[in-house]
């Protein structure tokens, strides 16, 4: 993976700093590709990329053109089955400069225009300008693995791998979304296109832009996780069908994340989806010593370490293990903090800094993960609670103000998804200061777009409950925040075989009585892996690791912490309510205090990270 940058003027102008301007653009995204770094310009067009060579290690530096120069293309990402495609391609007399995955893009865009993208399997961000047309394309992978950030500022649209560049041009002013601040203390994260940085876009996962000479900007989805509706009368096929057809797809997806100039690496939590990975890839290339990482805790009750040396066992390979002390969430959280580009709700995120940080040291920078199971599986307890209330019939008692809330969300007033909203509102009324909380009905982000109901009406709850959970935590928080920017803050390329666009595809097919087997999640995908996975890491018991939040950070007496949170700094901010936060920290610190998460929020967590952001960025 890379960065990419740039921009494009709608009218003509005559300045002396463009060419300074994506330099310093550029410059701010050397953490995503530190092997080498360029700029282009022609007419009203400015390009940057910052390069970490993965594929064509030799030629593959970007901008790459067509056979006459006419189309332009910036590419951060991966396209596996770029051998196939290229193949097909030159069938049809295309010829390629380079050996660079990406260069497919160029060649398909002038076979099919933008109807090409389902063709690709990858994941990938990417600007492509056609000179003739004088328009550029921007486009984002199907599950929103890379990031693609935007803004129109007078007559400019400006772009980046990162919000951090896009806020180094000259005609970009950093300010507030509150929003998107909102949407962090409601949901997982934020979601697309809300960013935290008011005017500045995030391109929705399987969607693209077009923008045209005159400035006209449309944008079109191209790709989405449907779920089957309810249906009478259905035959569903055996269970072995699904269990063959999942790991025939899961198989290959790997195979396509293994293709790589550079050696690559494992992730290993001693779960069963890493395990499963790990496993696959040790069926799959027996030979080849594996680069294997783990991160391990101080606390013995958070160790997985013998569930890690297990599966490092079976397949002959060593442990790069991580000791993570808690005393580095806190000095690792502000760097976290400013590679997220957001607040957070949890410190977790710093032990996936430090990870990355592990692999790079070993010069490793290309890394399989195994995020993308819990959603497509039910992995997640509130699966099975929807799975209780539906086998006894008890339902808890809400208000008709809750009720009405859920059903402008979600098209259910019966489905609860983590907060009673109208609850969470209230406190968050209380969080805010008075002159938010007078305004809050405007901010609220329940008043804004969630989710596109049309995608969970007439589903299974099981279905229902999985496509919130892919829009809303796995695409904006565990692929972005949590995923892409803690690990490319140091230059490490994540790569997910469970979110393969062909896996996911059929996934969604699966029978939810196979993925949730009575009260027994993940049951069809531990049939898969129990033909190649040790049996006591398919039995054991799923482990829910919840990393310590502030309550253990305020009883440290950290001095930036204690600034950040002080009743001075958060009124002279204005965003929250000074009294209210001192009472939260008075709480906090209470001897014994502790928060029953992922059921309680951890609200000063979100609250100290905002104040660390907006050092970070707004000052």
């Amino acid at each position: 993976m890379c960065g990419i940058c740039g921009y494009v003027r709608f009218k003509a102008h005559t300045t002396g700093y463009d060419e300074q301007v994506v330099k310093d653009m550029n410059e701010q995204l050397w953490h995503r590709g530190p092997d080498s770094q360029c700029v282009h310009q022609f007419d009203n067009v400015a390009l940057g990329f910052s390069r970490l060579s993965i594929i064509g290690l030799n030629n593959g530096m970007q901008p790459i053109f067509n056979e006459d120069e006419s189309i332009v293309l910036l590419c951060n990402g991966e396209i596996f089955n770029y051998i196939e495609l290229r193949e097909m391609l030159r069938g049809k007399g295309h010829q390629f400069r380079t050996a660079s995955d990406v260069e497919v893009i160029i060649h398909l865009y002038e076979e099919q225009g933008m109807d090409f993208l389902n063709e690709l399997n990858g994941q990938f961000a990417f600007a492509l300008y056609d000179k003739k047309q004088k328009t550029l394309y921007c486009a984002r992978d199907q599950m929103g693995i890379l990031p693609f950030f935007y803004t129109i500022q007078q007559d400019t649209f400006i772009f980046g791998s990162e919000i951090k560049a896009i806020l180094k041009h000259p005609l970009v002013v950093a300010s507030i979304d509150l929003t998107g601040l909102d949407q962090v203390f409601t949901f997982p994260g934020l979601i697309s296109p809300r960013t935290m940085f008011k005017d500045i876009y995030s391109l929705e996962n399987g969607h693209y832009l077009k923008v045209d000479h005159d400035g006209f900007i449309t944008k079109k989805q191209y790709w989405d996780l449907i779920f089957p509706e309810i249906e009478t009368g259905v035959q569903e096929k055996p269970a072995a069908y699904y269990i063959d057809q999942l790991e025939s797809l899961f198989e290959n997806a790997i195979r396509l994340r293994l293709r790589a100039d550079v050696p690559y690496g494992l992730y290993l939590s001693g779960g069963l989806d890493s395990s499963m990975i790990a496993m696959k890839v040790h069926q799959l290339d027996p030979t080849v010593s594996k680069h294997v990482f783990s991160i391990d805790f101080v606390d013995s009750g958070l160790s997985e370490t013998l569930y890690q040396q297990l599966v490092a066992k079976e397949m002959r390979a060593s442990i790069n293990r991580k000791t993570f002390f808690f005393e580095d969430i806190s000095e690792r959280l502000p760097k976290a903090v400013y590679h997220a580009e957001c607040p957070v709700r949890e410190s977790y995120n710093t032990a996936s800094l430090s990870l990355s940080s592990a692999v790079r040291n070993k010069n490793i920078k290309v890394i399989l993960s195994g995020e993308g199971a819990d959603e497509l599986f039910a992995g997640y307890i509130g699966y099975r609670f929807d799975k209780i209330r539906a086998m006894t019939g008890q339902h808890q008692e809400i208000t008709a103000t809750e009720a009405a809330w859920r059903e402008k969300v979600w098209g259910d007033p019966h489905f609860f998804y983590e907060n009673n909203f109208e609850m969470l509102c209230e406190q968050k009324r209380k969080i805010y200061s008075p002159d938010i909380a007078a305004v809050y009905d405007d901010i609220n982000c329940l008043n804004h777009f969630v989710i596109d109901k049309s995608r969970i009406a007439n589903r299974d709850t099981l279905n229902k409950r999985a496509y919130i959970d892919y829009k809303l935590r796995l695409v904006d928080h565990l692929v972005s925040d949590h995923g892409d920017r803690m690990a490319m803050a140091n230059s490490v390329e994540v790569r997910y075989p469970f979110l393969d666009k062909d896996f996911v595809t059929f996934a969604a097919t699966v029978p939810p009585t196979l993925k949730l087997n009575e009260l027994e999640e993940k049951y069809i995908l531990k049939k898969m892996g129990s033909r190649f996975t040790p049996k006591t890491i398919v039995e054991r018991e799923k482990f829910g690791f919840t990393a310590p939040g502030s309550p253990y950070l305020l009883k440290r007496n950290i001095e930036y912490i204690n600034d950040t949170l002080s009743s001075s700094r958060i009124k002279q901010q204005g965003i929250f309510n000074p009294q209210q936060i001192e009472e939260l920290k008075a709480l906090y610190a209470t001897d014994g205090f502790t928060i029953n998460a992922p059921f309680e929020n951890d609200v000063l967590m979100t609250v100290l990270t905002f104040g660390i952001l907006l050092e970070q960025y707004f000052n």
